[in-house]
C-alpha cells in the first residue's frame, strides 16, 4: 500500500510552465475579451456616424477647422441633435402633416415604399414602450411532453386564434433558441399548460444564453442565503 502511494504521488505532477500559460490567458481573455469587443464595437459605430454626418456640418461650426483634429463623437452629438429637433418638430399638427405627405409620397414608389415600410415596423419594434415588451419568464412543455423549455410570455393570445381552436384562455408565448435569444418561435399556449417563473426576464435571459451554465437561485434560496444571485447550481446525474 505504501508503494502504490508513492507511486500515485509521483504520477500527480504539478502543470508544467506552458499549461500554467494556457490557462491564465484563457482566464484573461474571458474578462479582456468582452471589453475589446464593446469598445470596438462602440468606436466602430462612433466612426461610422462621424464619417456620414461631419461632411454635411459647414466648416465654420466644424470645432476641427479651429483646432486641426478631429474631434470623435461630434458627429454623434449632431445626430442626436438632428433627431431630437425632427421628433420636437413633427409633435405639432404642421410636422405630423408633412410626415403624412411624405409617407404617401413614398407609398407611390413600389421598391421604396416596401424597403420603407419594413425598415419603420422595425425601428418602431425595437423602440416600442415598454408595455408592449415581455411581461413574464415561464416554463412550456417544448418540444414534446415531459420536456420544459423556457419562455417569456408576451401577452393573451385574443380574436381569432382561440376561437378556432376552443380554448378561451391562451397565452402568446416566445420561445427564445439558445445562444441566440433574439431568433424562436411564437407559441399559442393554453394558460393552464404555462408555468410562471419567479426569476426576471433578465436572469431567465442569461440562463438560456448560456446554454444553462449560469442557473439562477430560487427565491427561497435566494431569502436563505444559500447562493447568490446568477451563481451556478451543481449538476446532478439522473
Amino acid at each position: 500500500m505504501a508503494r502504490k502511494r508513492s507511486r500515485a504521488r509521483h504520477t500527480e505532477r504539478k502543470p508544467g510552465f506552458f499549461a500554467r500559460v494556457r490557462g491564465n490567458f484563457l482566464t484573461g481573455l474571458v474578462i479582456v475579451a468582452p471589453v475589446v469587443l464593446t469598445i470596438y464595437l462602440i468606436w466602430t459605430v462612433v466612426t461610422f456616424i462621424d464619417d456620414q454626418v461631419v461632411p454635411w456640418v459647414p466648416a465654420r461650426y466644424n470645432p476641427s477647422t479651429y483646432l486641426d483634429v478631429n474631434i470623435p463623437g461630434f458627429g454623434v452629438v449632431i445626430f442626436v441633435l438632428f433627431t431630437a429637433i425632427v421628433g420636437t418638430f413633427t409633435k405639432n399638427l404642421f410636422g405630423r402633416q408633412i410626415v403624412r405627405l411624405g409617407e404617401s409620397l413614398v407609398d407611390r414608389m413600389p421598391i421604396v415604399r416596401s424597403v420603407y415600410n419594413a425598415l419603420k415596423q422595425i425601428v418602431e419594434t425595437i423602440f416600442s414602450q415598454s408595455e408592449q415588451s415581455f411581461k413574464q419568464a415561464c416554463l412550456i412543455e417544448y418540444p414534446r411532453k415531459g420536456v420544459w423549455s423556457v419562455a417569456f410570455i408576451s401577452t393573451e393570445t385574443r380574436g381569432e386564434i382561440p376561437v378556432r381552436v376552443n380554448e378561451p384562455e391562451m397565452l402568446s408565448v416566445f420561445l427564445p433558441t439558445t445562444p441566440n435569444p433574439t431568433s424562436g418561435f411564437l407559441l399559442f399556449v393554453p394558460r393552464r399548460d404555462v408555468v410562471l417563473l419567479d426569476m426576471d426576464i433578465e436572469a431567465a435571459a442569461k440562463l438560456i444564453i448560456s446554454a444553462g451554465l449560469v442557473m439562477p437561485p430560487s427565491a427561497a434560496e435566494i431569502a436563505a442565503g444559500r447562493r447568490p444571485a446568477g451563481a451556478r447550481a451543481p449538476v446532478t446525474a439522473g
